[in-house]
């Protein structure tokens, strides 16, 4: 296995902790992404002009759904 793979299944541990999902079920964990998202998603939107707007609100959304807790 070469540093790159155990670095990727360290990773994948680490991610898989009921420590990190309990931490990105969190409210504050809810509060930082929601601020995160949707200052990506306004400026993506403003650099496209709109042109992909209910693509990128709709990859905001489902970015929104697999952290924080709502």
């Amino acid at each position: 296995m070469s540093g790159l793979d155990d670095i990727t299944k360290k990773a994948q541990e680490f991610l898989g902790s009921d420590d990190v999902k309990n931490a990105l079920k969190s409210e504050q964990a809810e509060d930082i992404s929601d601020k995160v998202l949707d200052g990506v998603a306004d400026t993506v939107n403003k650099v496209t002009g709109d042109k992909f707007k209910e693509q990128v609100d709709g990859a905001r959304d489902a970015a929104d759904k697999a952290i924080g807790t709502e």
